[in-house]
């Protein structure tokens, strides 16, 4: 058993421990693949030590990400049986031959067509982006169903390419991609109440946008992951990873994200009981709002008018009380009518149905037991519904159990009618960002 001297020289060349290039390569290989990979220093030690001479191809591909070589033969990699000769690094010129201009010049050469290499081109990196501005906005108003497919192979092929060799500036644009669409991939998730798929999504977001250094895709992400906690009913977690988004590194990136942020953070704040901060956080968000500029990205990825609407109402309606009650029934009103109003294909059919079930609450809390009836109405119609908009339904329906209403025959109906409607597995039609 030989040792491999050439990853070591690497490893050291960049003083990371064995435990440090572990953590390198996981999140190369997360990054690619969507996987855990159980590595550790114990791994590294046994690849320096030779024990291991040919990981498997996620992991050598993430080896030389890692480290910034061409192919494994510069790692000290090889097969079991092939020619260890493979694995030990290009002689250096002698003393006799390194002062010549020819030696001298073909290390340059060499060193500028090793910077050449790439497997993309800005032609492949401009369908990416259309491809990715696309499924953004057919999100809104396309089914699930149609869209994941798409979603799947185009992030596959991102992961396909990064496997391979690009310039830096190339490799954090591809990373980008693979940030965006795997954040699509967790919002169809956690529409169709899988929480553990969209976690892993989302982590994945984090772990690209960490990489690109790109500040959009992280605070989007972190909106994400507080969007997730708060349907887990951790509400705390979830202003907290909200408030994270607009504070930590440089900020939270251009465009409405800032709004989406501060609108999060008030409506878990308000589910948690903290009043002042939430009203303090609405008053924040309607500031941002004219401060914002235009996103980088349409449909699902932005944070339009109507939407801030839409969570004014559900925050609103949560601090309670009956002046905080007329105007969560004033900014839910504005969101469906904002809604109505604009294009269908921008129409969120979630935040409508979210609106009506905010506008029944309201009803309910001031006697109009008519009116609730009518707003549920219009939930009931749709055709699908999200796993959000599910668990609002149970929770009216078991507001509705209380003992104001339970014996009302209108209670009764409409306890029957919530009962039949949240007993079908949660499929999003028309799916959005879950409310």
């Amino acid at each position: 058993m030989k040792a491999n001297e050439a990853l070591r020289r690497h490893r050291h060349a960049r003083r990371w421990t064995q435990a440090q290039a572990a953590e390198e390569v996981c999140a190369q290989v997360l990054a690619a693949t969507g996987r855990h990979p159980e590595l550790d220093a114990n791994w590294i030690s046994r690849l320096e030590r030779g024990a291991i001479t040919w990981p498997s191809g996620h992991y050598r591909a993430a080896l030389c990400a890692v480290f910034l070589v061409a192919d494994e033969a510069e790692l000290g990699l090889y097969p079991k049986g092939a020619d260890t000769q493979v694995g030990k690094p290009t002689p250096e010129p002698s003393a006799d031959h390194a002062g010549r201009p020819a030696a001298d010049t073909e290390l340059s050469a060499r060193l500028a067509r090793h910077a050449a290499e790439t497997n993309v081109n800005i032609h492949v990196l401009d369908q990416f982006d259309a491809d990715v501005e696309r499924l953004a906005r057919d999100f809104v108003g396309r089914p699930v169903s149609l869209l994941a497919p798409e979603i799947r192979t185009v992030r596959a092929e991102v992961f396909r390419l990064l496997q391979g060799r690009q310039t830096p500036s190339q490799t954090r644009h591809l990373y980008v991609v693979a940030g965006w669409l795997c954040g699509l991939a967790a919002h169809a998730s956690l529409d169709l109440g899988d929480r553990s798929a969209a976690s892993t999504h989302a982590r994945t977001v984090v772990q690209c946008a960490h990489i690109a250094e790109h500040a959009d895709l992280r605070a989007w992400a972190r909106s994400f992951q507080s969007l997730a906690a708060y349907w887990a009913g951790d509400y705390r977690r979830a202003a907290d990873l909200a408030r994270a988004g607009y504070e930590e590194g440089r900020g939270p990136g251009t465009g409405t994200i800032k709004v989406r942020l501060l609108s999060l953070e008030a409506r878990a704040r308000a589910a948690e009981g903290d009043d002042h901060t939430a009203l303090r956080s609405l008053a924040l968000a309607e500031e941002a709002r004219t401060a914002a500029g235009t996103d980088q990205l349409s449909g699902v990825f932005s944070f339009p008018e109507a939407k801030q609407w839409a969570y004014t109402g559900t925050t609103l309606l949560a601090v309670g009380g009956d002046e905080q009650i007329r105007r969560a029934v004033t900014a839910s009103n504005r969101a469906v009518d904002l809604y109505q109003a604009g294009p269908e294909s921008d129409r969120s059919s979630g935040d409508l149905q979210a609106a009506h079930l905010d506008l029944a609450t309201a009803c309910l809390a001031s006697g109009e037991v008519e009116g609730a009836g009518a707003k549920l109405s219009e939930v009931f119609a749709a055709g699908t519904h999200t796993a959000s908009i599910t668990i609002r339904l149970r929770n009216l329906g078991a507001l509705l159990g209380s003992a104001q209403y339970r014996d009302a025959r209108w209670a009764v109906d409409l306890r029957a009618q919530i009962h039949e409607v949240t007993r079908r597995p949660a499929l999003a039609g028309n799916p959005t960002e879950p409310r």
